[in-house]
């Protein structure tokens, strides 16, 4: 199943309509530095965080695994905190996150589209990308372009993109999640209300710190 970009940050507009992009409400820093931290919190407790590897690193790992295995790293790029790096069908290559005002998204385009949808975490982004398979296509050719340059040194040919989709994550060797962590998915991917198990109220915490099936 593919599923379809949609359009996000795009408040119906109010007041006069001769204004038609009105100030956007106070940000409180204080929301960014939670969002930040827990995405941090919820990556170091995964296992396929791999940290400040470069791009060369990232397709090393990736270069012998199958279409679908990613891994997440420090973007090498300075505007950036985070960069997706995948094996794709034409070989590993990464795609950049975007974060603004409390929400991840990945950095690509789409036609009629400013950008793909938004989440508060990256666990979430994921998540959402791993469930449905692919990342969302654009219209016109099926394909995933990047609006900046790649980070590898793979290079389409003009006028392709590379298809994109997310199958599994690829763990760390160094920094391979605890027993009680895999316990912890394998509980949260056969219950949609963990907290409603049976379980003593530590263990249900224990649950809901790491709210996610990857």
């Amino acid at each position: 199943m593919v599923a379809q970009p949609e359009t996000v940050f795009h408040p119906e507009e109010q007041g006069d309509p001769c204004c038609p992009n009105p100030t956007p409400p106070p940000w409180d820093p204080a929301e960014d530095r939670h969002c930040i931290t827990t995405t941090l919190q919820y990556l170091q407790t995964s296992g396929w965080y791999w940290g400040s590897i470069s791009a060369g690193e990232a397709r090393e790992a990736l270069l012998t695994k199958s279409e679908g295995t990613f891994l997440l790293r420090d973007s090498s790029h300075p505007q950036y905190m985070l960069a997706l790096s995948v094996k794709t069908c034409c070989g590993p290559t990464s795609v950049r996150i975007e974060y603004s005002r409390g929400a991840f998204w990945l950095d690509s385009i789409s036609p009629g589209c400013p950008q793909l949808q938004s989440f508060p975490d990256v666990l979430s982004l994921l998540q959402h990308y791993t469930g449905s398979g692919h990342i969302p296509q654009e219209p016109a050719s099926g394909d995933l372009r990047r609006k900046t340059k790649p980070e590898h040194v793979r290079r389409p040919t003009k006028g392709s993109g590379v298809p994109l989709k997310l199958m599994q994550p690829l763990l760390k060797p160094e920094a391979f999640p605890t027993l009680q962590h895999l316990v912890r998915l394998t509980i949260n991917r056969h219950t949609q209300c963990p907290e409603r198990l049976p379980l003593p109220k530590p263990l249900r915490r224990f649950l809901q710190d790491y709210p996610f099936l990857i």
